[in-house]
């Protein structure tokens, strides 16, 4: 049977309209199943059938007590976790979702072209990508840097846009463990734009793919 993957898009804040446009793109990529809910009841079931929980572009609090303690629980005991773009701007109140995500949303500037830098290209969310990827994006400034706690995969260059705020040290993308889980997350994908090119399509693939990926 192909994996399960549970997409969540709750928001309690800002809604991004390009959330139906990552939800089918997500649909159309890999040999995937996808369950999709913007029910936070759905959180506090069993989440062992799923090979990663996805959110995409949630924000605020999005999640019960109940749910919070069944998705650190799936994480730990080797659950996927993927998260993307507004994910940063996700369950603020709950210091766990920082630690397991690396880092929290601050700011960003305007939506607009930039470049990014692959820093580490022997990951499935990056291999296919060039040295520098040209891409249009709110190019997310975050709290704090989530280097050394992450493996960082990309990071922005500030001097190809306007408004950058981390400096020359500004990670977009990366990976980390939690538990016995893997966590994968992307500033990228605002605009609905972003999910019909190929290669953020390919990142995003890659991405969940090594989170969803079975643990030995």
């Amino acid at each position: 049977m192909a994996p399960r993957l549970l997409l969540y898009t709750r928001t309690t804040a800002y809604r991004h309209a390009s959330i139906p446009a990552a939800v089918a793109a997500v649909r159309t990529l890999g040999e995937f199943e996808a369950d999709h809910t913007e029910d936070p009841a759905v959180l506090e079931r069993p989440l062992d059938p799923y090979a990663a929980v996805v959110f995409l572009s949630t924000s605020g609090e999005v999640l019960t007590p109940a749910g919070r303690a069944r998705l650190a629980a799936y994480v730990e005991g080797g659950g996927g976790f993927v998260g993307v773009h507004a994910a940063a701007c996700t369950e603020d109140d709950w210091p766990y979702y920082g630690e397991l995500l690396g880092a929290r949303f601050d700011r960003h500037p305007a939506h607009q072209p930039g470049r990014a830098v692959v820093e580490d290209r022997d990951h499935p969310a990056t291999r296919h990508l060039p040295p520098v990827w040209e891409f249009t994006d709110e190019w997310y400034d975050f709290r704090t840097n989530p280097r050394p706690a992450v493996r960082v995969l990309v990071r922005a260059d500030e001097s190809s846009y306007e408004g950058g705020g981390m400096g020359d040290d500004h990670p977009l993308a990366w990976c980390r463990g939690q538990g016995a889980g893997r966590v994968f997350y992307t500033a990228l994908g605002h605009a609905a734009e972003a999910y019909d090119d190929p290669a953020f399509r390919a990142h995003l693939l890659g991405g969940i793919t090594w989170a969803a990926a079975p643990r030995p």
